[in-house]
């Protein structure tokens, strides 16, 4: 056998091979409990590309088969806005799914080099596309665990495995915690630093009632989050029309109840935004969207006893003003008003020392691990 008995197809070219892109990892994770897919219809407009990242950036997305049956699928972009950002020239993977077999991914990973060796491109990085909100990176520890709804992705150990093989290392480890319930409340030096910042006044917390009132601060909302995750690894500074996505996103499934904003001198300079866990429920619907899937979203969401937290945030300017502290209050409120038994921090960059710091400091536990894989070419 030989690269011979393989063949890429352009995964956006039919309606036969978008669905084929669609229902791959599906059948590859058919027998894992853990495996939380994303709405088919969301992975229908990236395949159309009706995204607003393909406003600013090229990609293309492909199924290989080999003897007429698909064992692999990715996505392979050039990401201007990051490459111009952060001064690199990467091609990125994402949507990155294989079976076991090391030569398969060996022809896959040819593919990808040539793409980007003919665009003047010097890596393969990734997994990722619009950033690590989004979800980033390979999992390497936690196979044991449910991912964060569609907030990153679950993967098989060998994944790390055929990657590492094939010459891939770490570009940037990204960490999710565990919050157990006996450290819901915050310590006392925190709330007492937490208190004083507000005895000050310049320093508020605003929460919220009703979607209504988020709408007030949508842009504040927008703005931060591109000023608090452009500098990472794993993102760069979203387009206006992404940043639109998001806004369009955040009022679809936002509670009022999971969302604290933090201003000093009546200017917003923090976020927190929560999550109703609702991992499970989604594991169940297969990515589908109709009403029978939507109805147990809707129950569940009223039943979950886990919170998410996929947006912990606060200008650096304000880092050592004391925020930080108000902003693990605000967490603290959010966990006990519905009186949720779990919460996970999602996706914490290990370059990002003050709240890797802040995290051990209330009893988290990092449980899971994303690793975004870099191949120089």
């Amino acid at each position: 056998m030989g690269n011979k008995d393989y063949i890429l197809l352009n995964a956006s070219a039919t309606r036969q091979a978008r669905r084929e892109f669609i229902q791959f990892p599906k059948r590859l994770y058919k027998e894992s409990d853990y495996y939380v897919p994303l709405f088919d219809t969301d992975v229908r407009k990236l395949l159309l590309k009706r995204h607003p990242f393909f406003l600013h950036s090229q990609g293309d997305f492909f199924l290989l088969l080999k003897n007429g049956e698909t064992v692999a699928r990715c996505l392979i972009t050039e990401n201007t806005r990051y490459n111009n950002f952060h001064g690199t020239t990467f091609a990125f993977f994402d949507f990155f799914d294989l079976i076991d077999d090391q030569e398969t991914a060996e022809v896959l990973f040819g593919h990808l080099a040539a793409w980007a060796r003919k665009r003047g491109l010097s890596s393969l990085v990734g997994p990722m596309l619009s950033g690590g909100a989004a979800g980033a990176g390979i999992l390497v520890q936690g196979f044991e665990h449910t991912p964060a709804m569609t907030m990153m992705r679950y993967n098989y150990p060998y994944y790390q495995t055929i990657l590492e093989a094939a010459g891939f290392t770490k570009y940037v480890d990204l960490h999710s915690f565990s919050v157990p319930p006996e450290h819901f409340i915050i310590p006392d030096r925190i709330r007492k630093l937490a208190e004083h910042v507000l005895q000050r006044g310049r320093f508020t917390a605003l929460r919220f009632k009703n979607k209504g009132e988020i709408k007030k601060y949508i842009g504040d909302i927008k703005d931060l989050y591109g000023k608090t995750l452009n500098h990472h690894l794993e993102d760069y500074p979203l387009s206006r029309q992404e940043l639109d996505q998001v806004e369009n996103e955040l009022l679809t499934i936002l509670d009022p109840d999971l969302i604290s904003l933090l201003a000093y001198d009546g200017k917003v300079i923090g976020y927190v935004l929560g999550f109703a866990d609702i991992s499970r429920t989604l594991h169940l619907n297969r990515g589908l969207l109709g009403p029978l899937q939507i109805l147990r979203i809707l129950l569940t969401l009223k039943k979950s006893e886990k919170i998410l937290f996929n947006g912990i945030g606060i200008l650096p300017e304000y880092q050592r003003l004391g925020g930080n502290a108000l902003l693990y209050q605000e967490l603290e409120s959010m966990m006990m008003k519905r009186k949720f038994r779990e919460a996970e921090m999602v996706q914490i960059s290990e370059k990002t020392e003050l709240m890797i710091s802040d995290a051990g400091s209330l009893g988290a536990k990092p449980y899971k691990v994303h690793r975004m894989y870099k191949l120089d070419l």
